[in-house]
């Protein structure tokens, strides 16, 4: 079978276009959980767009080692300079770069002709080429692209030593047999495309990407990219899983291997929906919480006599533990250890110790610990570290709707008490966060859900607050105490202010 290079963009289309921007320390998090779930290439930023992501791109490249770090640049020499500069010390660096190609692209937003297009797609590799011996071109808008121009630039960019050659489905456009078309004309009509990767990108403005991104494999592309989840511009890029395990599970249907660990597909899913704030629908293919429930009485007496009736992967092949263990406030640290390791997480030591002690004020709350509460615990650690740490609260009520809310925080070491009043209790308990920090953000967006089962289930808050400068943070909160969950969420996001940044580039 043929190697298919699995190329993950959740740090680059992924975070620009939600609107926030993540920092350098929840890139690497995620950075080092794509190297777990084996990506073959991490799209890690743009580091032309702003000094922030310059940063992003430089720190990942220094501490991501194994895999391929990409940067993006526009086709232009001083996004390619300081996309190098940022690459510098990465083990294996990519530059990614590009210009679009389709009618539309040229005439109304360029306002190039043709022949200036091709020119710069030619300047821009060869300019990469003196940094980088691996550069990436991407056509962008290619599926609406003139076809035959779309080969004499791929097949001039490859003279020009171009390793890879992006042909995106841009505004998500195609159908799937349209686009493996394309692909497939190219590699056709291309004379010299055995000297690159041909790479499919997709977006999912018609709920296509996935399928389009299989066509393209199916067609011949060697490459593939997407984003955990499927986030990205507008309605998204291809979601990685999903086309991982189409591929797994239809062997025979693709001839293509790749490196991934896909027991770790599931905490690599929780992790970014985490981070960004972008919670995982229910219903959603492959990582979904419903994805192997099975609730139908003909379903369950099916799956009870033989699960291939009506499940095609099995929740562990993707790291969703099917175990008898119950988790309770009597389990040892070898219990929570075994469950935590089952769950995509390897820890010992002081870490361990860490870890159960807050299992077990977890556990002294809850009747029985559930998986869905230990993916909550290992990835609350609290907001010490970011200067503002939540001490207490009392919410007191007095009429309809009116309440007050008295709240301690430790900032900077130094302890705060102040109260405010508020059209109920969430609203008093941010009117108070607010006096305390000076906060001047603007809520711009709260949720509140359960995330676990019983009774006793811990509630998750995610604020989302937006700075005068124009840019979102998210917060994330957790507790048995919803209110509380809230505070957490608030304080989370304000100490995520983030410095400002240049539009997405979409590709």
């Amino acid at each position: 079978m043929q190697k298919l290079y699995v190329f993950d963009t959740t740090l680059r289309d992924g975070e620009q276009s939600l609107g926030i921007t993540l920092n350098v320390k929840e890139k690497l998090e995620i950075g080092h959980q794509l190297v777990k779930l084996g990506v073959d290439i991490i799209e890690a930023g743009f580091p032309a767009s702003s000094p922030g992501d310059f940063e992003s791109v430089q720190t990942m490249a220094q501490e991501i080692k194994g895999v391929t770090i990409c940067g993006l640049t526009r086709a232009v020499a001083q996004d390619i300079d300081l996309c190098a500069e940022a690459l510098r010390k990465a083990e294996y660096p990519r530059i990614h770069t590009g210009i679009g190609v389709s009618p539309v692209h040229m005439a109304k937003k360029l306002n190039l002709t043709p022949e200036r297009v091709l020119e710069q797609a030619v300047f821009a590799v060869k300019y990469a080429k003196k940094y980088v011996g691996d550069v990436e071109f991407y056509a962008e808008d290619a599926f609406r692209g003139e076809p035959l121009f779309l080969t004499k630039v791929i097949e001039a960019v490859i003279a020009a030593g171009a390793t890879v050659v992006n042909l995106p489905d841009t505004v998500g456009y195609a159908s799937p047999w349209e686009y493996g078309e394309l692909i497939s004309f190219v590699i056709k009509n291309v004379k010299n495309i055995d000297k690159a990767v041909v790479s499919v990108h997709c977006h999912n403005d018609l709920g296509m990407a996935t399928a389009n991104s299989l066509a393209g494999i199916k067609a011949g592309a060697r490459q593939v990219e997407g984003a955990i989840n499927g986030i990205g511009e507008r309605a998204g890029n291809t979601a990685l899983e999903e086309v991982i395990m189409a591929v797994f599970t239809r062997k025979d249907g693709y001839g293509v291997e790749n490196n991934i660990n896909h027991r770790e597909i599931s905490a690599t899913s929780r992790l970014v929906s985490r981070i960004t704030g972008v919670t995982v629908p229910d219903h959603k293919a492959i990582v979904g919480a419903n994805a192997f429930n099975h609730a139908s009485g003909i379903h369950q007496d099916g799956v009870l006599k033989d699960r291939g009736t009506y499940e095609i992967i099995q929740p562990e092949t993707i790291g969703v533990p099917q175990n008898i263990i119950s988790l309770t406030a009597r389990s040892g640290r070898h219990a929570l250890q075994f469950r935590l390791e089952e769950l995509g997480y390897r820890i010992e030591g002081a870490q361990l110790d860490d870890v159960y002690q807050r299992f077990l004020l977890l556990a002294d709350q809850k009747k029985e610990v559930f998986n869905q509460d230990l993916y909550v615990l290992m990835g609350d650690s609290g907001d010490s570290e970011n200067g503002i740490v939540f001490q207490s609260m009392s919410i007191a009520t007095s009429g309809v709707g009116m309440a007050t809310a008295t709240v301690t925080l430790e900032i900077e070491g130094e302890i705060t008490t102040d109260a405010a009043c508020g059209n109920g209790p969430v609203n008093a308990l941010f009117n108070t966060i607010d006096r305390i920090t000076g906060n001047k953000a603007t809520l711009e967006d709260y949720t509140l859900k359960s995330v676990s089962r019983s009774s006793e289930a811990l509630g998750e808050a995610t604020v989302k607050l937006r700075y005068g400068d124009g840019h979102l943070v998210v917060g994330k909160g957790f507790s048995t105490d919803v209110i509380e969950a809230s505070a957490k969420a608030y304080i989370n996001a304000l100490a995520k202010k983030s410095s400002g940044e240049e539009p997405a580039m979409v590709i």
